[in-house]
């Protein structure tokens, strides 16, 4: 009998084949979080915003409405949520928000801010330029601070046919605590506050 037709060297191809297969599903899966926030984090899909080093330069005489949302984990013991609810921005014009964040506990506690953008069309033109979302925060016991996240809306917003009558855009954070290793904020990589 040749090898090619053996029964039991067949069986065990197969199940070497199979075991391989497994091994990189669970791999993929453990991989396929980090990269649709990358993915989201370079489209704006899902109403993730983009990132940049500062404006640019050209704005637009038409204003949008800038809406702020805060939500906080159960898991985390802190009042998180927006100084201002509104802000009307010129597109293409640097705005400075804040967001004001209070420890309820009586030891330090660290979380990290999921962001989103909605209409999430909207996403790819909401640009960040400094945030308190691009890393965890650490507060004191009782500790209470503001956080401040600069943005633009890019000028492109309305050349873009899907966004051009839009007037209203919403930022949303949820706080989530990142001092346990089981959160979902713990596993967000550096940098990133998708949701994106």
């Amino acid at each position: 009998m040749s090898k090619d037709t053996d029964p039991k060297r067949r069986h065990s191809i197969l199940a070497l084949s199979l075991v391989g297969l497994v091994a990189g599903m669970v791999g993929l899966s453990f991989a396929s979080v980090p990269l649709y926030r990358m993915f989201c984090q370079v489209t704006g899909y899902g109403g993730v915003p983009q990132r940049a080093e500062k404006a640019p330069g050209e704005v637009l005489d038409r204003t949008v409405t800038i809406r702020f949302d805060g939500n906080v984990d159960r898991a985390l013991p802190w009042t998180f949520g927006p100084v201002q609810q509104t802000l009307d921005v010129k597109i293409g014009e640097t705005a400075l928000a804040f967001f004001k964040a209070s420890n309820n506990s009586a030891v330090p506690v660290t979380g990290r801010a999921i962001f989103n953008v909605s209409p999430e069309l909207a996403g790819r033109y909401f640009t960040k330029i400094e945030c308190f979302c691009f890393k965890q925060q650490t507060l004191a016991a009782g500790e209470t601070v503001e956080m401040p996240v600069t943005f633009f809306v890019d000028p492109k917003f309305v050349e873009d046919e899907d966004t051009k009558d839009i007037t209203e855009i919403t930022l949303s954070y949820t706080f989530y605590r990142s001092d346990e290793p089981n959160s979902p904020a713990a596993a967000a990589p550096e940098g990133d506050g998708s949701k994106s």
